[in-house]
C-alpha cells in the first residue's frame, strides 16, 4: 500500500512539475481562459488587423478588450470616439494595462482596407500596443454590431449613421459594460477595465 501512494504522490508531483514547465515556456496557457455561451470567443468570423494579418477573435482571449465601431471617413462623431478611446488609454493603470487590447471596429470594411486602417492608425498615433483595428465582411460586421447593440446605417457613398458605444469584455469576451454618447465621464468605464485586468 505504502509503494502505490509513494508512486501515486510521485506521479502528482511530476504532472505539476510538467504543468509548471509549460507555463513557462508557453505563456498563453495562463491567459486562455474557458468561454461561455455569451462569449464573443464563440464567433467563427476572420477579421483582417490594419497589419493585414487575418485573426479570429479567439486569439484575443485572456485579454480585456475595449471595443468601438468607427469608419476611418467618418468627419463627425468618430474622431471623439477616438479622442474618447484614448482618455480612456491615458486613465488606465499602467500595471494592467498590458492585460488590454483597445481595439476600433470598420463599420466600412469596403472602404476601410488594412492600408487606409493603417495609415489612420499612424495618423492618430495609434499603432502599436494596446490598439488594434479590425475590419471583416459587411456580414461579419453587421453580426458584431448586433452584439454590442450598435446601429449603423449607410445614408450616403461615404457617410453612415451609427451609434456611440464603447463596450468592455471580460478576459473571456464577455460584455460587461458599456458607455454611451460622446465625450462623457468615463471613470466607471476605466474602472471596471482596471478591476478586470488586475484579475488576469
Amino acid at each position: 500500500m505504502k509503494k502505490i501512494l509513494v508512486a501515486v504522490f510521485s506521479l502528482l508531483f511530476s504532472l505539476q512539475g510538467c504543468k509548471e514547465k509549460l507555463k513557462e515556456t508557453n505563456p498563453t496557457v495562463i491567459k486562455n481562459k474557458e468561454v461561455s455561451d455569451l462569449s464573443i470567443y464563440n464567433l467563427p468570423s476572420e477579421w483582417t488587423t490594419q497589419d493585414g494579418k487575418n485573426i479570429e477573435l479567439k486569439s484575443l482571449n485572456g485579454n480585456v478588450l475595449v471595443m468601438v465601431m468607427i469608419y476611418t471617413s467618418c468627419k463627425a462623431a468618430c474622431p471623439r470616439l477616438v479622442a474618447d478611446m484614448r482618455s480612456i488609454e491615458a486613465k488606465l493603470n499602467q500595471k494592467t494595462k498590458k492585460n488590454v487590447k483597445l481595439i476600433l471596429v470598420s463599420i466600412d470594411p469596403v472602404t476601410d482596407t488594412p492600408k487606409k486602417l493603417k495609415s489612420f492608425a499612424i495618423a492618430n498615433k495609434m499603432d502599436n500596443e494596446p490598439w488594434l483595428f479590425l475590419r471583416s465582411t459587411e456580414d461579419n460586421t453587421r453580426e458584431f454590431a448586433a452584439i454590442l447593440a450598435v446601429n449603423y446605417k449607410q445614408i450616403s457613398p461615404m457617410e453612415f449613421s451609427h451609434s456611440n458605444i464603447i463596450s468592455v469584455f471580460n478576459p473571456k469576451g464577455e460584455l460587461i459594460y458599456q458607455q454611451e454618447g460622446l465625450g462623457v465621464n468615463n471613470d466607471q468605464t476605466v474602472n471596471k477595465i482596471n478591476e478586470e485586468a488586475a484579475k488576469i
